[in-house]
């Protein structure tokens, strides 16, 4: 561990986000935008998978292998489902939107989020985040968020990043963002898709995590890979679990009230 801490502070250096792996997040983005559109505009169509069993387990699996290479980075897709019995899709939509108190339900991962600008369906979001893979990063960020019901139970909510820093020396005198894309490059871009549709077994989620960060360099891969490289799962796994369970003590709590009155 005191070789790991030592080694961290001169990965700066060699970790730059570039045009080329910047294009190639945007242009593979594109191409999951264009096909949940494409899902979202047929009822049938509207969820990419169907669960058969409805026990709130939650399932992840890796898009696409889950990470592959570009030039000058590494992509990352993952995708969660989940059936939470109980749930509806206003009550996920509301919780997506609470935007100033996303601590509440994602610590402590969520350090802290406040609105920058909210219209109802578009709002601009900043949010602390802290992450502890073998070293502890902390990241500043800002994302642009659509999000709606599309009638009949169904609903979707779109967060791209426009801006991540990471953070040095956090809560103290000494605390400052590197420059964006030029750091570490644990995370540069992060894109995350909700889509959910009431069924009669619950509330069917799906979210889908884009991320762009760093490739492994060579003669550090044994203490960036496994870092960079469980970051995307792991992180989607939390913060959908997360989801799942706060959408399970909502409908518990409407349950139990729903008896006593």
């Amino acid at each position: 561990m005191a070789a790991i801490l030592l080694l961290a502070p001169c990965l700066s250096p060699a970790a730059r986000l570039s045009p080329v792996a910047n294009r190639a997040f945007d242009n593979y983005v594109a191409g999951v935008e264009a096909r949940l559109a494409r899902q979202h505009a047929r009822a049938d169509t509207y969820m990419g998978v169907r669960l058969g069993a409805a026990n709130g387990a939650v399932q992840i699996e890796p898009v696409n292998g889950g990470s592959w290479p570009v030039k000058g980075g590494l992509l990352h897709h993952w995708r969660a489902v989940a059936v939470v019995p109980g749930a509806s899709a206003q009550d996920l939509l509301a919780l997506l939107r609470d935007y100033n108190r996303l601590d509440r339900y994602y610590a402590p991962e969520v350090v802290s989020s406040h609105v920058l600008a909210d219209n109802g369906e578009a709002a601009t979001v900043a949010m602390r985040f802290r992450k502890h893979i073998v070293i502890t990063v902390v990241l500043d960020a800002e994302f642009q968020t659509q999000s709606a019901l599309d009638g009949n139970g169904r609903g979707y909510s779109y967060s791209r990043s426009t801006h991540i820093w990471e953070v040095d020396a956090p809560g103290t005198p000494r605390e400052r963002r590197r420059p964006e894309g030029n750091d570490d490059g644990f995370l540069w871009r992060l894109n995350s898709y909700w889509s959910f549709e009431e069924t009669p077994q619950g509330l069917l989620m799906e979210c889908e995590a884009v991320s762009l960060t760093r490739d492994v360099p060579t003669g550090l891969g044994w203490l960036i890979r496994p870092i960079i490289e469980t970051l995307p799962r792991e992180s989607l796994e939390f913060t959908f679990t997360a989801t799942r369970n706060a959408l399970m003590a909502n409908a518990e709590r409407r349950h139990n009230d729903g008896r006593a009155s």
